[in-house]
C-alpha cells in the first residue's frame, strides 16, 4: 500500500504512525494525559485500516451498515510521554475470528541517542458490528484485505 504522510506507512505487516506531542495533549507537568494514549491508538487502527483500503465510510455505506466497537483493551504504560516528544504508534491485525479481531499495538518514543524506548502497549479486542450493536462477520472484501497483515489467517 501506498506511505501517507498523514496517515503512517506499512513495514511488513506493522503499521507505523508518526505522533507528536502538543501542549494540549500534556497536563500541568508536561506529562500526555493517560486517556491520551487511547487517542493514539484508535489513530493507528484508523490509519491502518484506511492505508489497507478499507474505509469506515464504506462500511457505513453497505446494506447493512457495518462499523467496529472495542470489546477489550489491556493497557501497560511502562513509561511517561512529555511535551515536544516524537512518538511511534506501532499496530498489528493479529487474527479474525468470526466477528472478532485481536490486535496487538505499541507505542515508542523515538529518541536519536536512545533508540526506541516502549512507552505503552495495547491488546485489544474489537468486534464488527451492525448499527443495532449486534455482532456480524465481517464482509469478504474486509477480510481479503486484511489477510496479508495477520499473523493468524481469518477463520
Amino acid at each position: 500500500m501506498q506511505d501517507c504522510a498523514t496517515s503512517g506507512r506499512f513495514e511488513g505487516r506493522t503499521h507505523l504512525l508518526p505522533v507528536r506531542i502538543y501542549y494540549e495533549d500534556t497536563d500541568m507537568s508536561g506529562i500526555v494525559y493517560h486517556a491520551n494514549y487511547l487517542r493514539y491508538f484508535e489513530r493507528g487502527r484508523s490509519d491502518f485500516l484506511r492505508l489497507a483500503g478499507i474505509e469506515h465510510t464504506h462500511l457505513l455505506e453497505r446494506d447493512p451498515p457495518l462499523a467496529f466497537a472495542i470489546t477489550g483493551m489491556d493497557i501497560a504504560f511502562k513509561r511517561r510521554a512529555k511535551i515536544d516528544d516524537s512518538l511511534l504508534v506501532q499496530t498489528q491485525y493479529n487474527h479474525i475470528n468470526g466477528a472478532r479481531l485481536l490486535i496487538s499495538q505499541t507505542i515508542v518514543r523515538n529518541g536519536h541517542t536512545i533508540g526506541l524506548e516502549v512507552i505503552a502497549t495495547a491488546m485489544v479486542e474489537a468486534v464488527t458490528i451492525d448499527l443495532q450493536g449486534r455482532p456480524r462477520r465481517p464482509i469478504p472484501e474486509l477480510v481479503t484485505k486484511l489477510r496479508p497483515y495477520l499473523l493468524h489467517q481469518a477463520t
